[in-house]
């Protein structure tokens, strides 16, 4: 099986998270893993509302999250974990994240 691309910390440029987070969806999913710190299953975070991602839609949007190092994912038998790198990237673009996922809640918060 071919292993999966990671970027080292130093190569993560905030265009690729900007990117990968400018979907709803994906920064739905992003804020999800992080919450949880390990996502064990990828239909854990496959229900948004009231519908469900298509599995083939999941796996693109992991990929982007993933090779814009927001997440690491880890083959464990046939499931696939999915870790936050929150605070590596925090650490390296210092309130960026929290920056855009306040974003996105004050936009969905009722009022709005």
């Amino acid at each position: 099986m071919r292993p999966l691309f990671h970027p080292a910390i130093e190569d993560v440029q905030p265009e690729a998270i900007l990117h990968a987070l400018s979907d709803p969806c994906r920064a739905t999913i992003f804020a999800r893993i992080t919450r949880a710190g390990c996502v064990e299953a990828c239909s854990a975070v496959s229900a948004l509302g009231d519908r469900v991602i298509p599995k083939s839609s999941l796996s693109s949007h992991i990929k982007v999250l993933r090779e814009a190092g927001l997440i690491r994912c880890e083959r464990h038998g046939v499931e696939m974990r999915n870790h936050s790198r929150c605070a590596e990237v925090d650490a390296r673009f210092p309130g960026l994240l929290a920056a855009i996922l306040n974003a996105y809640a004050a936009r969905s918060a009722p009022g709005a």
